[in-house]
């Protein structure tokens, strides 16, 4: 009985003796283990990194190859396509700084010349705008009455255009000579924004505009934020929403040219029109 009872206390000390030892060795094992699984890791990680960097290297390299092949072949494409057309911009709310170098670009090779550059008064004078065009009606109605007329005027160079630019335009540079296409961009202030009688006066200047019989382009940037293509689309027009693109300058110089649709990198967008033939050039029989 007594050596049983030795046998058991030395056994449990025994046991106690090698999880203590096994603790020790398995926290020395542990660290070697986290250690090595960390190190690994980072060196995955870091190679993972470089891979991607060279990676966005190779990118950025293709990218810049394809920029400048573009700007190589883009006067081949649009060279000469508009040769002495006039062209209007009717910048709707605010001036068209941001565009005003994207559609000077991409019009620079074609032989067309933005010959004004309306900037309409946002939000509108209505009543001033009423005033233009006496008659019955409500001052709402004779307003849009009002700028119908004056987008059908712009086109044509008529003297109602002139005489409603002091009510219609904040600023206005150029000449009030007929044009042979216009460009509209839109960035309305925050004044104007959800305003009933500003989107009025806008549509019915846009439809006067179209009325005029000539190629009517809605225009904007890639980063343009809120976008305005669904205004441009409501109003009929065809639409160009990456005019600081390559691509969207061919967009806009052959929507010019009477190419329609909805053009962009946007959804439902394409890329660019059907490149129509250029001036001169014989069809296949």
């Amino acid at each position: 009985m007594g050596y049983s009872a030795r046998y058991h206390a030395v056994s449990i000390a025994a046991i106690f003796l090698a999880l203590a030892v096994g603790l020790l060795l398995g926290a020395e094992f542990g660290d070697n283990v986290l250690r090595d699984t960390a190190q690994s890791l980072e060196s995955s990680l870091t190679s993972d990194l470089e891979d991607a960097r060279g990676r966005i290297d190779d990118l950025e390299g293709e990218l810049g190859r394809e920029q400048r092949f573009g700007e190589e072949v883009y006067p081949a494409l649009v060279g000469d396509t508009l040769p002495g057309r006039s062209l209007a911009v009717v910048a709707l709310g605010g001036r068209p700084d941001a565009l005003r170098d994207d559609f000077l670009t991409a019009l620079e090779p074609t032989g067309a010349e933005v010959t004004q550059i309306a900037v309409v008064r946002e939000p509108p004078d209505v009543k001033g705008l009423a005033d233009l065009m006496p008659g019955r009606g409500s001052n709402a109605e004779r307003a849009e009455e009002a700028a119908r007329k004056a987008g059908r005027t712009l086109v044509d160079g008529r003297q109602f255009y002139e005489d409603s630019q002091d009510v219609l335009l904040s600023g206005f540079s150029g000449s009030t000579d007929p044009v042979n296409g216009v460009i509209v961009v839109r960035q309305q202030p925050a004044s104007a924004e959800d305003d009933a009688a500003t989107d009025a006066i806008e549509s019915s200047l846009v439809e006067g505009l179209v009325d005029g019989g000539v190629p009517v382009v809605g225009v904007e940037r890639t980063d343009a934020d809120p976008s305005s293509i669904g205004f441009f689309q409501g109003q009929g027009l065809t639409t160009v929403d990456d005019v600081d693109l390559t691509a969207g300058g061919v967009s806009l110089v052959y929507a010019l040219r009477g190419a329609r649709g909805t053009f962009g990198v946007g959804e439902e967008a394409e890329l660019v029109p059907p490149l129509l033939r250029r001036p001169g050039e014989i069809a296949a029989p």
